[in-house]
């Protein structure tokens, strides 16, 4: 599915392209996804000369669950001194965080494809492994704790979406109570490697340059806005684009 896009990537911006052919969930669980594109990230980038590729102008990419791998590679490479840092990561409308999936995109998008609101929750349980059975109770935040609303609210909060992307239907929703068995459960959601918004601030600030692509019309357009400025506060140089009519999947 991606073969002629990558050729169009390598032809376009005459760079050499690497397409990892990572192992799929849940027949592999997570974290066999990150681990296979970490794997791959670390050779490339200490075998780069032998491709014709200076190792301090390699760059990576991925879009929707990639972009969550691509986001995850680069902040477990952040503290590597024995490898050549990374020049930059492409982010193409991310999956970054499971903490709130009432954000105005997820209300606002809920049942536009190809990613409605419901199949990506489902997506992510099953990439963790987790009872489909959960999902009333996730979409309501009862798998979040009170530790971690606490922590997670400077990052994760309708308060950090600009005003303009609030306009269209949006209602702050009202936090359910935690449920212990449901905390308990959700563990692995809050893993950065699932949710890389949910990285420590010493993580975010060491990150490379970024590119982030949002749509309009998509459940994960806030995730993007999110990271957009996590990362700037850290005074990481973001380009962004976004596209007014786009969808995710549009790429």
């Amino acid at each position: 599915a991606y073969e002629r896009t990558c050729r169009y990537f390598c032809r376009k911006t005459n760079s050499v392209v690497v397409c990892v052919e990572y192992r799929l969930a849940p027949e592999h669980p997570f974290p066999a996804q990150f681990e296979d594109c970490l794997t791959a990230a670390i050779h490339f980038l200490r075998t780069a000369q032998d491709h014709g590729v200076d190792p301090s102008r390699v760059v990576i990419c991925g879009d929707s669950s990639g972009g969550t791998l691509t986001a995850a590679v680069a902040q477990a490479l952040v503290n590597r001194r024995d490898l050549p840092k990374l020049r930059a990561q492409i982010l193409i409308y991310p999956f970054l965080q499971c903490v709130d999936l009432n954000l105005p995109s997820y209300q606002q998008n809920k049942g536009i494809p190809v990613l409605l609101k419901e199949r990506t929750l489902v997506l992510g349980l099953k990439y963790v492994n987790l009872d489909l059975g959960i999902i009333k109770e996730v979409f309501k935040g009862c798998h979040v704790s009170d530790d971690r609303r606490l922590k997670y609210q400077k990052w994760v909060s309708p308060d950090n979406i600009p005003h303009e992307f609030k306009t269209r239907g949006y209602k702050p929703s009202p936090k359910s109570l935690p449920s212990e068995e449901i905390c308990k459960l959700a563990e692995a959601m809050f893993d950065p490697v699932f949710s890389p918004l949910l990285a420590e601030d010493s993580v975010i600030a060491q990150l490379p340059e970024t590119f982030l692509l949002t749509c309009e019309f998509d459940v994960l357009r806030d995730d993007g806005l999110l990271y957009k400025k996590r990362l700037e506060d850290h005074g990481i140089k973001v380009t962004w684009c976004h596209l007014e009519e786009g969808f995710h999947g549009t790429l």
